[in-house]
């Protein structure tokens, strides 16, 4: 029979005033509210406005604070009486809940101890009962299939043996730290001489002058750490003084001494040395000074070429250009232009034949009037085929023509800028050419073009001061060189492409590789950087050949070869080889130092040039000559 029902301990009816049934109370903790009550009204929180202090304070002085507990359902503190106490308590001890409660009644026995004559059901046996089942027989043959495949593991002997291992077992043996090469054996001690017998011979006895410089000396500079004495039989030997010091310092020796080896790394200084071809496999390239250009008086400060190769023009401070013949070191011709040349610029297109002038203010076009009277007089019937525009467009710079007197001399234009021009360089096309003015605003850098006499400013801001400016040999780009940076502008696009990092303190010059993915740039703190433009916006080399400032640099248009020019007085070749693999870096080896320059006023050689097609290289120097070296 069951137990019988007693009524619980009076506990207060559950509180059912807030009606909004068995939810997460959670649900409301954003709300003002906590439910509602029988009506449909809302049933507010308690303001709770106690911070972790006043808590703290009513733990303290509040006597009932154990007994307090929050009820969920409407947020009010609920003060437990006794009995509720009470039973909260039993259950925790894992007691029945009502106190009246006997749980060791004595048991009621259902059936009779004795044995009838009739059972209780009359239900015949099962078969099943006495028949092995066939269910068991298909989970057993199941599970020892799994354990013959070794899908089932069964449970293994526990392994009861210690967890101690051997911290070098698996060391390499070969290792150059193993464990057997670290031993560093005990150093030995210094076997005892004769001066420690305790009859020594009597040059090894102290004299009384020897005794007192001995005692007045540190015992670091002794050279014997006791004085030899004499005994006349090892029976009046008495104990040694030192003994128990000189032990621990020989156990300090042994627990100080370094375990470590110090490993020397032999590295044979050969490997050290980067592996490049000889110069004698990398020929052609320029090994003798074969002729002189003599004529100027003062420092020729620019070289450029003819694009046949047959001419060579320079311009000098001197005030005067001269045209030379490449091969006699012939002067053809010299003009008077009445200022210091800055830059000259013969026009790489074969079938023109004009120079570009800069002399202070201005830039004149020169016809030099050298080689084929057809492409001279065809260039001259070029210019003169020019038709004003009917309306006069607002230009940075004035264009003039040139006046019967400099006409007899072979100007052709003159084109008037606002300030000192500095550089002049003509486009690979040969009708456009662009201008450097020496100035602070955005008018430094100018394009011009020849056949519609037009000249416009492609910059608005001054990023800097610009050093010297490049037409790209195949692709619509601008290179601007300032003091730290190489920019290169896309001039269809009208926008910025890259900026290059050149590492150098004040860049001088700039040359770029006839393909158009390298370019190198000579700067006056005497470093050479090769860029790769598909590679990055930093030098791929810096080379550091040169002792003084580099004035220029160039590259060949048709042989892997480039070259720079220094105020050392020095040539530098280096072979540029620039490989169309484009996993393949360029390999860069210098080849030959060329000399012959003399240093004048600390100034060496302020150009070189490429001829066109042979492996020769042109320079100019301070001392007033321009050299050959083939």
């Amino acid at each position: 029979p069951c137990p019988p029902l007693t009524p619980l301990p009076s506990a207060p009816l559950q509180d059912i005033r807030n009606t909004v049934g068995n939810i997460p109370m959670e649900w409301y903790q954003d709300f003002p509210h906590i439910g509602y009550n029988l009506e449909g009204k809302k049933i507010y929180k308690p303001i709770r406005n106690k911070d972790e202090l006043d808590m703290f304070l009513e733990k303290m002085e509040n006597p009932d604070y154990w007994r307090t507990v929050q009820d969920k359902m409407t947020g009010a503190d609920i003060k437990l009486t006794d009995e509720q106490v009470d039973l909260v308590h039993r259950l925790q001890r894992g007691q029945f809940g009502d106190v009246h409660f006997n749980p060791y009644e004595p048991a009621v026995d259902f059936f009779t101890h004795e044995v009838m004559i009739h059972p209780v059901t009359n239900r015949p046996a099962d078969k099943r009962s006495f028949i092995p089942s066939l269910i068991e027989k298909e989970k057993v043959s199941k599970l020892v299939h799994a354990i013959k495949m070794g899908w089932i593991k069964p449970r293994k002997p526990k392994d009861d043996t210690p967890t101690y291992y051997d911290l070098w077992a698996h060391e390499d043996p070969n290792s150059i730290l193993g464990r057997h090469k670290m031993h560093v054996p005990a150093p030995k001690m210094k076997l005892p001489g004769h001066e420690e017998s305790y009859n020594p011979p009597p040059e090894y006895l102290l004299s009384e002058e020897e005794k007192l410089a001995w005692e007045q000396q540190e015992p670091a500079e002794r050279k014997l750490n006791f004085v030899p004495q004499q005994y006349q039989c090892l029976r009046a030997v008495p104990a040694y003084s030192r003994f128990i010091h000189e032990r621990f310092e020989r156990c300090l020796d042994l627990y100080l001494c370094p375990r470590q080896r110090k490993m020397r790394v032999n590295v044979d200084p050969e490997d050290l040395i980067p592996k490049l071809p000889k110069p004698r496999d990398l020929q052609p390239f320029p090994t003798t000074q074969a002729l002189v250009y003599r004529g100027h008086t003062s420092l020729v400060r620019c070289l450029s070429i003819s694009p046949s190769g047959q001419w060579l023009v320079s311009g000098s401070d001197d005030c005067t250009v001269r045209f030379w013949e490449v091969c006699t070191a012939r002067c053809m011709k010299t003009l008077p232009v009445g200022g210091v040349v800055k830059s000259v610029a013969w026009n790489p297109n074969p079938t023109i034949c004009l120079v570009a002038i800069c002399v202070e203010q201005s830039v004149l076009l020169v016809n030099p009037c050298l080689g084929d009277k057809l492409l001279y007089g065809a260039t001259d019937q070029l210019l003169e085929s020019y038709v004003a525009p009917e309306e006069e467009r607002v230009q940075p710079v004035q264009w003039a023509t040139a006046t019967m007197e400099e006409h007899s001399k072979g100007i052709r234009l003159v084109v008037q800028h606002s300030k000192a021009v500095k550089q002049v360089t003509w486009h690979g096309k040969g009708d456009y050419f662009a201008s450097v003015v020496s100035d602070n605003s955005n008018m430094q850098v100018l394009i011009h073009q020849t056949s519609k006499r037009w000249s416009q400013n492609p910059f608005r801001k001054s990023k800097g001061l610009v050093q010297c400016v490049l037409f790209h040999p195949i692709r619509p780009y601008f290179f601007v060189a300032t003091q730290r940076y190489v920019r290169v502008y896309n001039l269809l696009k009208q926008e910025l492409t890259k900026k290059l990092m050149t590492n150098c303190k004040w860049v001088s010059s700039m040359a770029i590789h006839p393909g158009g993915d390298n370019i190198i740039c000579g700067s006056y703190d005497s470093k050479l950087a090769w860029f790769d433009l598909d590679l990055s916006t930093r030098p791929y080399q810096l080379l550091r050949h040169h002792k003084k400032a580099l004035r220029s640099v160039a590259f060949h248009k048709h042989y892997p070869l480039f070259a720079s020019g220094s105020d050392d007085g020095t040539v530098i070749v280096c072979h540029g080889m620039v490989y169309n693999d484009l996993l393949q870096n360029p390999l860069l080896v210098p080849v030959k130092v060329l000399k012959g320059h003399v240093l004048t006023l600390d100034l060496g050689v302020l150009d070189v040039l490429f001829h066109p097609t042979q492996p020769w290289v042109f320079s100019s120097g301070a001392d007033g000559t321009v050299r050959l070296y083939t």
